[in-house]
């Protein structure tokens, strides 16, 4: 990230929009800002393949692996407003061994901190794991708030957008489906 180039934007901005830049109040708020989108825009810096390098051996485990409600924060690319919630990540290993839990949080954190679409935030880390895991199933569900129609448009507040995904054996055998949404308590 151009540091410099991101606070003279903030910079314009602020002013664009009719505040002084110099005052008190918002003398430090560009440098802030232009920090603050770094730390939320740096998911793209990392690779899932770093991200899901630790896996461990589980004497040939193969039944569902879920980790319910992680929760995230991403930044809408149509409006650079926040969205925020939760996402549920779910594998089933085909060869004996699974990955370290953090890693699937880690996993979505990397996805959230991209400029993002929901849609496209399920089926990346979806793909992701099917990808770098090679499991006989994956599955995603988001559950997100997004500000961009919260706060305004269409001003609808605890409206919360659902979104899935669904690999391998979850999107081929109804009674692993089954099994893992009663798994999720839906």
């Amino acid at each position: 990230m151009n540091q410099k180039a991101v606070t003279q934007a903030v910079t314009d901005l602020l002013r664009g929009l009719g505040y002084d830049t110099t005052s008190d109040a918002l003398r430090d708020t560009p440098d802030r800002v232009a920090r603050a989108w770094q730390e939320q825009l740096g998911g793209h810096l990392l690779v899932a393949e770093e991200v899901l390098r630790t896996e461990f051996e589980a004497n040939g485990y193969d039944e569902v692996v879920v980790l319910r409600a992680i929760p995230f924060y991403s930044t809408c690319e149509h409006h650079l407003l926040p969205f925020y919630g939760s996402a549920d990540v779910a594998y089933v290993p085909a060869n004996g061994c699974v990955v370290g839990l953090s890693k699937l949080a880690r996993l979505v954190d990397m996805h959230a901190r991209r400029l993002q679409l929901q849609e496209r935030f399920t089926i990346d880390i979806a793909r992701d794991l099917e990808r770098v895991l090679k499991p006989a199933g994956v599955a995603v569900v988001a559950r997100a708030q997004h500000l961009c129609m919260c706060s305004r448009g269409v001003c609808k507040p605890g409206a919360e957008m659902v979104t899935s995904v669904m690999f391998g054996c979850f999107r081929d055998k109804p009674a692993a489906r089954a099994e893992l949404m009663a798994l999720l308590g839906r």
